[in-house]
Order: C-alpha cells, then sequence, then structure tokens
C-alpha cells in the first residue's frame, strides 16, 4: 500500500538512496548494517518508483559524517540534486547516516520543505513541509548528535583512564618498539639504536640541533624513519637527516623513557577540517617518567629542553641566548647591561680589514623607540675575557687535555659502529637477494630477470657502503694517530698558542666561554667595568680603558711634529720623510712616513716650509736674482756652477 505522503509529483522525479558507514573496517566487517541500507531500495519500488529511477549513492562508504560535508562527495551531490528539485525523496537508514551535526541535518530538512522532497528512514516517510514530521526529524537529529557525543565521551573516558595509568598504546617513534608482552622498549635493531644515541651525544657536545645535522651530513651517516601509513606501513628508511626531524627527536619526551599524554590537541577549522595543535608543556595532561627504558634519562632530557628553549629565544622579540655563531664576538648570547639590565646584541664593523665587534644594548629603541642605552666595544672586553679565561684555565689543563682526548676517540667509534652497522645492513640486504635469485626458476625470465637486477643493485649499494666506509675509518686513523695524541697530551703547556691558532674555529672558544661563564655585565662610564658571573657562582671584576677617539688616534705624536719642524730647517719633504722612517717612525696606522704625509703634518700644525724660511734666511730664486741683476736665468745657473753665488733651492748672494 502507497504512502499517503507520497503524490504523483513526488514519483516523477527520482528517489535517492544514500548509504554510508563511518570507516573502512565498518565496511568490511560490518556487513549487515550495508545489506539494510541497501534493502530499502525494496521500500521505495513498493511506494511507487520504478527500480531504473532509483539512485543510490554510496561512494562516502568508508567516511565519517563528523568529517566535513565538502569531504563527502555523495553527500554534496545529494544536496545538489535535492536543491535543483531532481529529487523526490531521500532515503536513509537513519539520520545520523546523512549527517552527525544538526547545521547539517536541518539545512538538508530547510531544502526539502522548499523543493518539496520527502525523507523517508526504517521508520517511516516524512514530509519536511509538515510542522509535525519536521518535529520529529530535527528530535532524530538531536538524538543522532547526542548518540555521537555520548559514544565519543565513553571512549575519550576510557582513554583517559589508560592514559592515567600511563598504559595507553600510542604509536611509539622510530627507536622505541612495543614487545609482544605489550610493554615498549628499544628497536632490536643495532643501527637505529646507533643513529638515535648518536643525536643525542652530538647535541650534547655541540649544543645546536643544526650542528647536529651539519655532523651527521659531514660524516655521509644516514637516519632512520619508519612509515606509518600506506601499503609499506612499518619500512624503514634510511636517509640523510633534515634539521626538523632532528628538533622533533630532541623534543620527544619517549626517547627519555618517560610516558606523555597530551602533547597535541586537535583543533576545528573553519572549513570543517582538524589540525594537531602542539599544546605548551605545562599543559601536558599526563607526563610519568621512568616508565619504559630510553636512550637518554629525565634529567638529560630537561636539560636538552633548557637549551633548545635559549637557542629557540635568540630568534624570539625577547632574546635571551642562543647558539654560538660565527662572528667573532667572543661573548656572543652572553653580555648583559648593566644600565638596564636587558641582553645586549652583537653588531660588527671593518676596522683595518677586519671584522670588529661592538655590543650594543637596543631594547628601549626597538620596543619603546628610545635611544641606544650604551654600546661597548668588542675588541677591549673579549681580550681581557681571554686573559681571564687563560688565567682560570691554567690549573685545569691536566682535566680539559683528558677530556678532549677522550671524547675524540669516542666520537670517532661512535661514527666507526654506525657506519659498519650500516654496511652490514646491506650485505644482508644483498644477501637476501641472492637466495631469492637463486629460488626461482631459471626458465622464468621474468621474474628472474627483475631478481637478478635487484640483487646487482644491492651489491652495488653495499660496494659503494663498504668503499665509503674504508675512506672514513682511514680518515679517523690519520686524525687519531700517535703524532695527534701527543699533540693532544701537551696541551697543558701550549694552551695559550692554541687558543690564539687561526685553526681552532670561533664556535670552539664561545663552547669553551660558555662552559666556564655564565654570563657578563658591562657597564661603560669614564672606563669600561665587566661584572663577569662564573658558571659556579663566583664573581670576577674587570675594570678596563676606552678605547681613544678615531681622532686622538689619528693625531700625530708631538715628538714627530718636532723632529719634522727641526728637519724643515735642512731638508725637504721627502728627505725628512726617509729620515723618519731610517730612525723606525711611523704614522698612527703603522705605516711608513712619504712625501704626502710630511707636507700633511706640515699643513694641520701650520709649520713654515722650507722654502719660506729659506727667503726669511736671505735666499732668492732664480728669477729675482736675474731680475736683480738685470740679466737672463741661465746667466744664473751659470754663476751657480762657477761658484760666483752659493746654489741650493734658492740662492744666497755673496756680499
Amino acid at each position: 500500500m502507497r504512502e499517503a505522503k507520497i503524490t504523483a509529483d513526488h514519483l516523477k522525479r527520482d528517489a535517492y538512496l544514500y548509504i554510508r558507514q563511518s570507516s573502512p573496517r565498518q565496511v568490511t566487517e560490518h556487513n549487515e548494517s550495508t545489506q539494510r541500507q541497501y534493502a530499502l531500495r525494496s521500500r521505495a519500488i513498493a511506494a511507487g518508483w520504478p527500480i531504473e529511477r532509483i539512485r543510490v549513492i554510496d561512494c562516502d562508504l568508508g567516511k565519517s559524517a563528523s568529517i566535513a560535508p565538502a569531504a563527502r562527495d555523495g553527500f554534496q551531490q545529494l544536496v545538489s540534486d535535492v536543491a535543483l528539485g531532481k529529487a523526490g525523496i531521500v532515503m536513509g537508514l537513519e539520520a545520523s547516516r546523512l549527517a552527525r551535526k544538526s547545521s547539517e541535518w536541518h539545512r538538508l530538512i530547510e531544502l526539502c520543505g522548499m523543493t518539496a522532497t520527502l525523507l523517508a528512514d526504517e521508520d517511516g516517510f516524512y514530509d519536511p513541509a509538515d510542522f509535525n514530521d519536521r518535529l520529529v526529524l530535527g528530535l532524530k537529529g538531536t538524538m543522532s548528535e547526542a548518540e555521537s557525543h555520548i559514544i565519543k565521551a565513553r571512549m575519550r573516558g576510557g582513554q583517559l583512564n589508560k592514559a592515567r595509568r600511563g598504559e595507553l598504546e600510542m604509536g611509539p617513534p622510530v627507536g622505541l618498539v612495543y614487545r609482544n608482552d605489550g610493554t615498549i622498549g628499544l628497536d632490536p635493531d643495532v643501527e637505529v639504536q646507533k643513529a638515535l644515541q648518536l643525536v643525542f651525544d652530538t647535541f650534547e657536545r655541540t649544543g645546536s640541533a643544526m650542528e647536529t645535522v651539519r655532523y651527521f651530513l659531514q660524516q655521509g651517516l644516514l637516519f632512520p624513519r619508519r612509515l606509518r601509513t600506506g601499503p609499506n606501513k612499518g619500512d624503514l628508511l634510511w636517509a640523510p637527516p633534515r634539521h626538523a626531524r632532528i628538533v622533533q627527536v630532541l623534543h620527544n619526551p619517549r626517547y627519555a623513557g618517560a610516558f606523555v599524554y597530551g602533547r597535541t590537541r586537535t583543533r576545528h577549522m573553519p572549513d570543517g577540517s582538524t589540525k594537531a595543535v602542539k599544546v605548551a608543556r605545562a599543559e601536558w595532561q599526563f607526563v610519568m617518567p621512568d616508565m619504559h627504558p630510553g636512550y637518554i634519562d629525565w634529567e638529560r632530557f630537561e636539560s636538552n629542553q633548557h637549551r633548545l628553549a635559549e637557542n629557540a629565544r635568540a630568534f624570539a622579540g625577547e632574546r635571551r641566548a642562543g647558539p654560538p655563531r660565527e662572528g667573532p664576538a667572543l661573548l656572543q648570547g652572553r653580555v648583559l647591561c648593566g644600565l638596564c639590565g636587558e641582553r645586549m646584541g652583537v653588531r660588527y664593523h671593518q676596522e683595518h680589514g677586519r671584522m670588529v665587534p661592538l655590543y650594543i644594548c637596543r631594547e628601549t629603541s626597538v620596543r619603546n623607540g628610545g635611544k641606544v642605552c650604551q654600546t661597548v666595544p668588542g675588541k677591549v672586553v673579549d681580550p681581557a675575557i681571554v686573559n681571564l679565561m687563560i688565567e682560570m684555565m691554567t690549573p685545569m689543563t691536566l682535566a680539559v687535555t683528558l677530556d678532549v682526548q677522550r671524547e675524540l676517540e669516542a666520537r670517532a667509534a661512535e661514527t666507526d659502529a654506525l657506519r659498519r652497522k650500516h654496511v652490514e645492513r646491506l650485505r644482508y640486504d644483498a644477501e637476501l637477494a641472492r637466495r631469492r635469485y637463486m629460488k626461482v626458476d631459471p626458465e622464468n625470465r621474468l621474474v628472474a630477470d627483475s631478481l637478478e637486477s635487484e640483487w646487482n643493485d644491492k651489491l652495488r649499494l653495499h660496494a659503494a657502503a663498504a668503499e665509503e666506509y674504508e675512506r672514513r675509518s682511514k680518515e679517523q686513523a690519520e686524525t687519531l694517530n700517535a703524532e695527534t695524541r701527543r699533540q693532544i697530551l701537551s696541551l697543558a703547556e701550549q694552551l695559550p698558542q692554541i687558543w690564539n691558532d687561526a685553526r681552532v674555529g670561533i664556535r670552539e672558544r664561545k663552547r669553551i666561554v660558555r662552559l666556564l661563564i655564565e654570563d657578563v655585565t658591562l657597564i661603560k662610564s669614564e672606563g669600561i667595568t665587566a661584572h663577569v658571573r662564573l658558571s659556579g657562582g663566583a664573581t670576577r671584576t674587570l675594570s678596563l680603558e676606552r678605547p681613544l677617539p678615531i681622532a686622538k688616534i689619528r693625531k700625530v705624536k708631538p715628538d714627530i711634529v718636532a723632529k719634522v719642524d727641526t728637519l724643515i730647517d735642512n731638508h725637504c719633504d721627502r728627505e725628512i720623510a726617509e729620515i723618519l722612517n731610517r730612525h723606525g717612525w711611523r704614522t698612527w696606522e703603522g705605516k711608513p712616513f712619504n712625501l704626502k704625509k710630511v707636507a700633511f703634518i706640515r699643513c694641520a700644525y701650520k709649520l713654515s716650509s722650507r722654502r719660506e724660511r729659506m727667503r726669511r734666511q736671505g735666499m732668492l730664486t732664480t728669477r729675482q736674482v736675474a731680475e736683480k741683476f738685470g740679466v737672463a736665468e741661465t746667466t744664473v745657473h751659470q754663476w751657480g756652477l762657477q761658484g760666483l753665488i752659493k746654489k741650493c733651492y734658492s740662492y744666497r748672494l755673496h756680499s
């Protein structure tokens, strides 16, 4: 018997059957629900629609209704056809199949009411234009949304309860695996363990994630990554590390053996999509150290986080510190302004062809539009700190020597072991490819050729890795030979020379400074006062002289001016320059004198020239002599050659 709400106008249009299940797992395991939804076609046929006019939309199978409608192509098609008046009836097993959100459900009801389209489920037929039916449909949508909320609340409660005990299973990062008994342990792959351990050891040594990446790249080492999705899920891939990947490893508390829940939260975006947002560490819900084995302990993890935070603040608005960089400023990131208490930055300028640091406090000018608080020349402060460092390090040179030697040997052993494991892995892959090739039927050339090609590729990779391993091993053996050990052991006597050696990079010098000095507070007044706070809490105060202004530095020394004034009586500018250079006099730049520099001294200090002094002594020029006696200038020159008159730069007449 046909439903009374179905009219001829409805039968002229198509019947739409919308089929959906929330996940691929439900599609494969809950077949009864799928069959019940497809069975609604028989109700449409009984209501008067021919089977060819029944349109089944099932392209949204395996998609949750809680995601954005734009991600469900079938639902978008259904809404479009309803809005265009193509649908006479829309059928679904229940309201939750069409939508889980009241906004989407009521929007569909509104469209059906405007286009005179019926809605139907297992309970009956509904006309959205009728108030009573519309009320029932609204209640069903609300109940569907409440049902979803209750199910999620149950799941969330169970999840939190497990997390509270530290028993919630979450995908472990690479290097950690779940054992058969459900506990977490280190990855049994030794190469993976060595790679991760090298990351933490290198970061502890260098203090920078970027330097850790550079070390891996310089040594030609790879870092593992495990696939989380796709047909090869669980496979291990090796590739050169990237900075973001190393930072992710250093920030992950699971490598410290801790169970942590609540590091991220799901945020719903305006377009209906969701994204994971990192949560501040203070807002993590559960933090339980020492829950399973790790690569570092919790104290070391805390130290790493503090160091990473300091490095990150070097790029933030409130700068506090930062990793050692390439600039020659020895105290970069360690200088405090003694006037306002803020951190001082570094600015560089050229001086005599070399880069010179200048510590500058710009917090007031940058944040409040004020003036620069103070500037302190690094060329005065840094050498004083170096002298203090050498003085402080002298009693501990023996310990430093032994630590350096042990660190070099341990670093070489770590990288060598990691490369050896990589070669062993490639050898195993080549052997596995060989066994697969040997088992194939030789007549089956299609398969045999493919397996033979794979075997050859594996052999080439193994040969290249073995060659690289031999080359690196020879380089390390040359680095750690007996001569190198002897040089390291002589650090106690050669420490000042080694510190000033051009081959020692500025980064290494800065790291030594950071080990011993916490910060330096600078105050510039009549002089420069540097309050040095050592790592152990002790303090030292250095009183330094301010550098002379450039005008005073460039000013010619009074004794040089007096010497030039004396020499002018009997010598020209060129001869004066030669005499000054012969006696070891130099300019303020340390350069020898020349004619132009002597002329500059005469003009700057208003010294009369030799010509003027000779004129005052009664000397006349050639022209003046010629005019006085009414002869030609050549005649005057002849008199000079004959000794009748004294010839210099001017002529003195004999009485």
